[in-house]
């Protein structure tokens, strides 16, 4: 079953639609994640006294842009699933074990899209291939551009994105103690991403 994971709400309320849109200071190729400026978090209900965020130290993301025709352009994601982090040393043992996201057997979760589609000045249905624990179905994302502009300290074409999203954890393989612990999980998504040399 898709999941609809919705990219780009509240954070991007005050960007100008207009300036997002605009790529001509982002020219087509190949745009690398800032890894000083990119999270990937998720929370959930823990037995509704509270909703835990937990996010990835590790990521990369390649976003391969045409400018001219963003609906042509492609993005792939790969995590260090090991590099999960709760803030708790104990639990993030847990959720490197076999009950979770059994990192010794599945190192890595993987987003490759397969098609884009614009449904907005600025806003794009993403679809591709998600992979979790050895899991891999598709997931439509619903995607905002911040703003596609030269960076000012940087000098180099860069483009921004935040992200929310949800999903029902289960579905990959992942359904300890659900639903009692939260099936579903929202995402929450911050990337920079600047243009590879």
């Amino acid at each position: 079953m898709k999941q609809a994971l919705r990219l780009g709400l509240a954070a991007t309320a005050f960007v100008s639609l207009n300036a997002a849109a605009d790529f001509s200071a982002t020219p087509s190729g190949t745009y690398a994640l800032d890894d000083t400026h990119g999270y990937v978090l998720f929370s959930y209900s823990h037995f509704g006294f509270s909703n835990p965020n937990v996010g990835f130290n590790r990521f990369d993301t390649t976003l391969d842009l045409d400018s001219d025709n963003p609906e042509n352009s492609t993005i792939s994601v790969t995590i260090d699933a090991a590099s999960i982090d709760s803030r708790v040393e104990e639990f993030n043992g847990h959720l490197n074990g076999e009950n979770y996201f059994d990192t010794a057997n599945h190192p890595e979760i993987t987003f490759t899209s397969t098609s884009v589609s614009a449904t907005g000045d600025n806003t794009f249905d993403v679809t591709g291939d998600l992979t979790i624990k050895g899991t891999t179905k598709p997931v439509t994302l619903a995607a905002t551009i911040n703003k596609a502009a030269k960076h000012p300290f940087k000098g180099m074409p860069t483009v921004g994105v935040s992200a929310t999203g949800t999903l029902l954890r289960s579905e990959w393989g992942l359904g300890n103690y659900a639903p009692a612990v939260g099936d579903e999980v929202t995402l929450h998504i911050e990337v920079e991403l600047n243009k590879a040399e």
